[in-house]
């Protein structure tokens, strides 16, 4: 895409406001908007698809010519082992509130639930899924991943990413599509389900780390990735299901453009 000057004007701007996800939408599904008018429509595909994410709205520059783009392909042989500390996690159970917002199938948290990395504590505000998973290791896409998006004090995002590989049917996965919503853009509570999301995440959580972005338009930078390196199962049945509603929403992987991805012990 060619670059010009007020392209690149946009992209500072963006690259410098800090991004505060809209209540009852996550940070990197939110739908952009047109001076308050209709959504800037996206997809997965076609002329509105990740190649032209950039031309559908002056707001989304970042897509195009950011430099800490995800999701990425993580090459093992050159990530570099570092003393990490651990994630804690600290996820309360919560009641099941869904939203089809569209481009992906996303579960709104309530508040109380969070994970501390070093001196950050970050709230969790949200988890939702795409397929196949956005980032791959050593050129592998698993079938589904579960993004579980929080966000600190200051603003700053942190997304922790389960791989899911096919496998045992998985209960919490199972609560989540046996409810999905009818309509989209439309929050769902559903009456007497609570989901303990301690339940998604593998017993060993060691995970790769690295510097990115939000995977869906505007592409915002800043954003903190720890991707656990153990897979969770879901089921074959399971994926059709999800593949009935989004049979692929995944960002292509981009550039690594210098950056460095480090492993946890």
């Amino acid at each position: 895409m060619k670059s010009t000057p007020r392209l690149r004007a946009l992209v500072l701007a963006a690259a410098t406001a800090v991004l505060l996800p809209a209540a009852g939408y996550c940070a990197d599904t939110a739908p952009a908007t047109h001076a308050g008018k209709h959504p800037a429509h996206w997809s997965y595909s076609g002329k509105t698809g990740p190649a032209e994410w950039a031309h559908v709205d002056e707001k989304f520059g970042n897509c195009a010519l950011g430099h800490e783009q995800s999701p990425i392909d993580i090459r093992t042989a050159d990530v570099q082992a570092a003393a990490l500390p651990a994630i804690s996690f600290d996820y309360k159970p919560t009641p099941l509130k869904i939203i089809d917002n569209g481009h992906t199938v996303q579960v709104n948290i309530a508040p109380g639930s969070s994970i501390t990395v070093g001196d950050t504590r970050y709230e969790l505000l949200q988890f939702h899924f795409h397929k196949p998973s956005e980032e791959r290791v050593n050129g592998k896409a698993y079938p589904l991943v579960a993004h579980l998006v929080h966000k600190s004090e200051t603003g700053k995002l942190a997304v922790v990413a389960v791989l899911m590989d096919k496998g045992a049917k998985h209960p919490l996965v199972q609560a989540v599509f046996d409810n999905l919503p009818k309509a989209k853009e439309q929050e769902s509570s559903v009456a007497g389900i609570g989901i303990d999301l301690n339940a998604l995440l593998p017993a060993n959580r060691a995970y790769y780390s690295f510097a990115g972005s939000l995977t869906t338009p505007p592409c915002s930078e800043g954003v903190s990735w720890f991707v656990l390196k153990t897979p969770m199962q879901v089921s074959t049945e399971q994926l059709a299901r999800f593949g009935r509603v989004y049979a692929m929403n995944a960002r292509p992987v981009q550039p690594l453009n210098g950056r460095v991805v480090q492993a946890s012990q």
